[in-house]
């Protein structure tokens, strides 16, 4: 509560990634469980394009309405998943490498992060599935050998814009389509 009794505001923050879908978002997200990363409740299976982001209310709409250009703008694309790799020793993630649709997220990526919200990163965008992240160096390196030889193969036809309000726990907001592919 605040001094004057109300409760305090929360900008919300924001985070746009794609979903990784089923069958392999789901047994990602188990893996992430069984590795003992408690992100894995409340963060669904995903390739980041813009990571938390708070936003002032009045932010928003705007932000919406440019997710949608984005979206008409940008064709849809394959993603192969295959194998994994690592930030370490810069951070503690392990990952699933993206093999194929590298090159589209990092199109998509720049796309969102030029509308009205600016977000400056610590780090290069780099496509990937987080499977383990700060966690003890023993479950880093069986994460990074028990998922290896993971593959996957599908088409990412949409985007999707997530909220918290402070909980960490990501909602989704909505489904951005992008536009088909010709040919």
């Amino acid at each position: 509560m605040t001094t004057d009794g109300s409760a305090p505001s929360v900008s919300p923050v924001v985070g746009v990634a794609i979903p990784v879908p089923e069958p392999w978002g789901s047994y990602l997200q188990q893996q992430r469980r069984d590795y003992g990363d408690s992100r894995a409740d409340h963060t669904p299976t995903h390739v980041t394009l813009l990571p938390p982001t708070p936003l002032r209310p009045d932010q928003i709409r705007p932000f919406r309405e440019h997710l949608a250009h984005v979206a008409r703008s940008q064709p849809s694309f394959e993603v192969v998943l295959r194998g994994t790799g690592t930030f370490r020793p810069v951070s503690e993630v392990v990952y699933v490498q993206l093999a194929q649709g590298v090159s589209s997220c990092e199109r998509l990526e720049s796309a969102v992060r030029s509308g009205p919200v600016e977000r400056t990163l610590a780090f290069p965008y780099h496509p990937h599935v987080t499977v383990v992240h700060d966690g003890p160096g023993h479950v880093l390196d069986r994460a990074f050998e028990d998922l290896a030889a993971f593959t996957c193969r599908f088409e990412v036809e949409s985007f999707r814009l997530y909220l918290h309000s402070g909980d960490e726990v990501w909602s989704q907001v909505e489904d951005y389509r992008l536009t088909p592919r010709t040919g």
